[in-house]
Parts: C-alpha cells; structure tokens; sequence
C-alpha cells in the first residue's frame, strides 16, 4: 500500500456513518459488519430520528431504507437537501420501489442498494462507501475553503470581493499546497503574476525564491541563457559562469509569462527540464538536478496555437495540470470601485497629495466604461488622475483617457467635452470602436460586450444629440449592400424635437 492510500485508508476508517431503517435485524448487521470496515456507525429507527441526528453531528454517509415510518428515504433526501445539510445518500431498497430509488438518485442520492443484502449486495455496498466519502470529503473541503475567502476583500496581492474573485481564491488555496504545475489563461491586465505570487506564497515553497521570466520581452538566444544558465567560454563574452532560472529557483517556483511565444526549441528544453528535473547550462556536459514548481501564464488560446504548431502540445499537458482562468474587469464589476479606492489612497500617498475622493460624474464614468485593459488600466487611469488633478477630488476630467475625451482625429461633432458624463463617453467608445471595425456593428458589440440593437441605439442618440451624418455600416460579404442615405436635411436628426413628433 502507498503512503497516499494508507492515508485514504485511515481518512476512510475515520469517516461517520448514519444507519437509517426500521429494521432492526437489518441495522444490527450492517453496523456490526461497518464497524468491523473500522467506521464509526451511528442508527436511526426511522426518518425523523435520522434528520434530528444529521442536523446535530456530521456524517458523511446516511444509509436509508426508502420505506420508513414518520420520514421516508425520499422525504429525507428532500429536507437534508432544502436544510443543506452536507452528507452522501446511498438509498436501501426493496425491488418493488426500485423505480423510486433510482428517482432518489435523480434527485441527490449518491446510489442505491436493493435488499435483501445478500454477500453480492453487501460487497457492492462495502465499494460504494469509500466512493461516496470520497465525494463527501472534496465537497466539504470545497465548502471549508468557500467559507474561508466569505468575505475577503484581498487575497495576498489580489484585490476583489467580487463573485469571479472569490472563485479564484478557492482554486489557488486549493492548487497552492500541492505540486502541480498551474496554467494561467486571461487577458493582457487581468493580474496573472499577482496569482503566481499567491500560488507561491501559500505553498510549502513560500520560504524558496520566485522567479518570474517574461518569454516575450526576450530574444531567443537571452531566453535559454536566463532558463538554463552557461559556462564560461560558452560563448563569445561569457567570461564567468552563470546559473540559469532553473537553478536559482530551485526549492521555489518560476512564473513563466507569456509562454505561448517561446520558440520552439527552447520548448523541447523546457519539456525535458520539466520531465527531468534536470537542467544542463549552454556549454556545460553535466546534468544539474533543480527542484522546481512550474506557474505559467499566456493571454494566447492556446488550443489554436498548438493547432498551428507554435506550442507542444506535450509541453501543453506537462504545464497545465492546473488551469486557472482569470476574470476580465467588466465581468467583476463589483470590484472597480474597491481597486479605484486602493489605487486612489495609494498614489495619492506617494505622490503626496490631499486627494479623498472621486466626484459622482467620475464614478459614473468609471463604472461604466468597458476597460479593455482591465486592472492595469484602472491602475494606470488612476495614477495619471492623482498626478493632473489640482483639487482635493478627481473629476471626469481627470480620468478620463486624453484619446477619448478628445475623440482624437474624430469630427468635430462628436467630440466629447471635458466634463463629458458616463454617457457621452460611452458613445464616444462606441464610436470610436465602431470606426475601427470598419463599421460593423456586430463586432462592436462583441468587442464592448454590447449587442448589436445596444450598438445602434448608441449612435443613433450621438446623432441625435450632436446632428451629424449616420456613420454607414459595412456591407458584409454575400450581402448586397444598401444605398447610402441622402444628407438632406430630412436624413439628419434634428437638434431639437418634440415629445412623439415623428421623423
């Protein structure tokens, strides 16, 4: 026996286990023969008895008749379930109710049992038990760590209470102990390397080093030096030897961001420094042994470039044991408004300036405004604010971007003022996303996270409000394209109109 199944073996010998039948020649032997298995065993004559002892103790089995006085099987699923009370149902049934057992499963029942419980019957129950705590133990780990994170607002360097963050926060205190490598998918912004610290710092690691490498900012040939490290006279200049990443961070972890833009044979390398554990410095003959955890990041679907052979699709599997997907901003709204607080308090104390707060037009700016670049943008748009602000507040003025509260090369027309609202600036992004789309009003909306009527309806009321010419969408292709409309006065919106006055 390994040590992983001895230790299962005792988790499982640990485990409770709530008898629920009226019959006693029944509850008599299956105690005797569980607690024989080394379980501790508890019983219930009927189901009113077996709710009372679930609701007072916990046990991650109940085995119960389907027919029993006061509370049937079925009656007890359904209030263990409606009380959420934590436990695995494994159902005890005669063959006349067999169709009501497998309804059970179909409401929460772990499996069923139909009696009599011959030796078969009993050995299939003895295979189901440690299946059943199985599930019960990950389940109750599960609910212990979403009890832990209730109601944080940080987590290590992470920021956010939101939904999306506290799902992250139960993957890394989950994944962090273990030594599995861990895969990080998101967009450019969304934090990535704040995770990889976190990952690094709950773990049995926290007291090694943590190396983080940016594959992309790098040359191939000063990639593979900084990984693996080189020997003197490796190459022209290298007067003195150097340990790679590999070694340095060896008893710690090394994040390795952006990975999907390695070249190709470097990944061979890593592939084989990961298999290995070994790693040999350009130049050198011998094989260093490096114990190292693996967290790498990339904002690439992954899955096309290994469909267009720029990742290996082995070296795919060996990093991401683990994946762990990260929110854009605009799907944790909630969080903005605490990480432009923190960002505000922060620059402004480095900056050594009396600024307390945002003005009601600039938090309607800012919880309204897509962030494409999402943390990071927040975080830089907040810095710039607290660096040009002159008051002891930030305005709109102050953090809207210059690009769109100026509308850049745009018509004059639809230039956004200064002071602009939350509204304006939204159709000034709509805009302005629109013409870089070439017109399509389609992929406006997906790329703002808006529909299509949401997209028109923007800029039919910037034409409305500013009395310039409908931009023109783009005729898609197979689509005969429309007549432009005349720029006639009946063809432009009117500055001003009456309540229910048709156009």
């Amino acid at each position: 026996m390994t040590a992983g199944e001895a230790t299962r073996a005792r988790t499982m010998k640990r485990a409770r286990i709530l008898i629920a039948d009226d019959e006693a020649a029944i509850t008599t032997g299956l105690k005797a023969i569980l607690e024989d298995a080394g379980y501790y065993v508890a019983v219930a004559g009927d189901g009113q008895k077996a709710l009372e002892a679930l609701s007072a103790e916990r046990f991650g089995v109940v085995l119960a008749d389907l027919k029993m006085p006061r509370l049937d099987g079925l009656a007890l699923l359904s209030e263990l379930q409606q009380r959420q009370i934590p436990t695995e149902c494994i159902i005890i049934t005669g063959q006349a109710t067999v169709d009501s057992a497998v309804q059970a499963m179909q409401q929460g029942a772990y499996d069923y049992i139909e009696k009599p419980l011959n030796a078969d019957k009993l050995n299939r129950l003895k295979a189901l038990i440690p299946k059943a705590l199985d599930k019960y133990q990950v389940q109750e780990t599960n609910r212990q760590l979403a009890s832990k994170i209730e109601g944080l607002t940080h987590y290590g360097e992470l920021t956010g209470q939101s939904d999306a963050m506290r799902a992250v926060y139960q993957v890394i205190e989950a994944v962090a102990p273990s030594t599995a490598s861990v895969l990080l998918l998101g967009e450019s912004g969304t934090g990535k390397e704040l995770v990889a610290r976190a990952l690094h710092s709950k773990s049995d690691r926290a007291k090694g080093p943590f190396f983080a490498l940016n594959c992309a900012a790098l040359p191939k040939e000063i990639l593979e030096n900084e990984l693996f490290g080189h020997e003197k006279g490796a190459f022209t200049g290298s007067t003195n030897e150097k340990p790679g990443a590999f070694e340095m961070a060896s008893g710690g972890t090394i994040f390795l961001d952006e990975i999907a833009e390695m070249s190709p044979d470097i990944q061979v390398k890593l592939l084989r420094a990961l298999e290995t554990r070994q790693v040999r410095r350009l130049g050198g003959k011998k094989e260093i042994n490096v114990d190292i955890r693996i967290v790498a990041a990339t904002n690439k679907n992954l899955h096309k470039a290994i469909t267009d052979g720029e990742v290996r699709e082995d070296l795919y599997y060996r990093i991401a044991v683990v994946e762990l997907e990260l929110p854009p901003l605009r799907e944790r709204v909630d969080d903005i408004q605490l990480l432009a607080n923190e960002f505000l308090a922060r620059f402004a104390q480095q900056n050594g300036k009396n600024i307390t707060r945002f003005e009601d037009a600039a938090w309607e700016w800012i919880m309204s405004y897509h962030w494409p670049g999402n943390v990071r943008e927040l975080k830089n748009a907040v810095e710039r604010a607290v660096i040009m602000a002159r008051g002891t507040t930030i305005g709109p003025g102050d953090v809207i971007p210059r690009h769109i509260r100026t509308g850049g090369n745009l018509p004059a027309a639809v230039t956004i003022p200064v002071g602009a609202t939350a509204a304006e600036a939204r159709q000034q992004l709509v805009l302005r996303t629109f013409a870089s789309t070439s017109g399509d009003t389609v992929r406006t909306g997906k790329v703002l996270g808006l529909s299509e009527q949401d997209v028109r309806a923007e800029l039919r009321s910037l034409i409305e409000r500013n009395g310039a010419p409908a931009p023109q969408p783009t005729a898609k292709a197979g689509t005969p394209s429309k007549p432009a409309r005349p720029s006639s006065p009946s063809s432009r919106a009117p500055a001003k109109k009456s309540p229910g006055k048709k156009r």
